[in-house]
């Protein structure tokens, strides 16, 4: 599956959508749509992840990226997340550093 990552900001809050897989030959557009992001100052980051079906190594370094662009006061929402990239994610130690959610509500989203 051909991978995709679509940004919408709303109100101070930037949606990244990943679809397919995110490996080092597509983390790069990952990472451009978080330096987008950045660039607009959103108080928070949130990654729809429900059709992101896998992730390598490089799309790990590419979470670190977005945390450390979007600094300490950004909090990141990682939402649907497919059960063998949560996985890979919490092997790392980084699902410390990211709220991981089933779900996020636009009218009434989750406290950091």
């Amino acid at each position: 599956m051909a991978f995709t990552a679509t940004l919408e900001v709303k109100n101070e809050v930037a949606f990244v959508t990943l679809t397919g897989e995110l490996d080092a030959s597509v983390a790069p557009q990952f990472r451009t749509q978080i330096e987008a992001a950045a660039a607009q100052h959103v108080k928070r980051l949130v990654l729809h992840m429900g059709d992101l079906s896998y992730m390598a190594s490089a799309g790990l370094r590419s979470l670190v990226f977005a945390k450390q662009k979007m600094g300490s006061g950004v909090d990141i929402f990682m939402v649907a997340v497919q059960e063998s990239v949560a996985e890979t994610i919490a092997m790392t130690g980084f699902d410390n550093s990211v709220i991981m959610v089933p779900s996020y509500d636009e009218a009434n989203p989750p406290s950091a």
